[in-house]
């Protein structure tokens, strides 16, 4: 097998992964919405965080071209992804902010919610758990072993 054929393979490879893991991600985001365990936006996940960090089991950051050079929203993700990983909480980015809002929905009056930080949460006491939260934390160390410390995950698409 030649360089160029195990380059191929892996990038193939490589491909299958990405969609297994973006259609964990959509799998957990809509579980999660069902048992009412997210907090969607980065002002109520920073609150969630300094309130109760213990009850965050993954966090998701969305981003895109039009928020690339926002250096306001780009403070927040690297204070978030900080206190993530001082408090070993997994962290994904999502390149796709509008699916990623389609996905947890609008607030009571229908308007989208800002979904540029997503947390997963538990309820405490009798931790819910979810296969593709499993997934996507094996996912997640795997990726910090190959020093991907946020890893990109894109979603499947609509």
């Amino acid at each position: 097998m030649t360089f160029e054929e195990i380059r191929s393979q892996e990038r193939a490879e490589s491909g299958d992964r990405m969609h297994a893991m973006g259609a964990a991600l959509e799998e957990l985001l809509v579980s999660a919405k069902k048992q009412d365990n997210l907090t969607v936006g980065v002002y109520e996940s920073a609150k969630v965080m300094n309130v109760d960090p213990d009850s965050v089991a993954f966090c998701v950051l969305a981003t895109d071209e039009e928020y690339e050079y926002d250096i306001a929203l780009q403070i927040h993700f690297t204070l978030i992804q900080a206190f993530c990983f001082d408090n070993d909480i997994n962290i994904v980015r999502v390149n796709d902010i509008g699916h990623l809002a389609d996905l947890v929905g609008g607030d009571e009056s229908g308007e989208q919610k800002d979904a540029h930080c997503i947390l997963v949460t538990n309820p405490g006491e009798g931790m819910w758990k979810d296969p593709a939260l499993e997934k996507l934390s094996l996912f997640c160390v795997e990726s910090r072993s190959v020093y991907e410390w946020v890893p990109t995950v894109t979603l499947p698409e609509r």
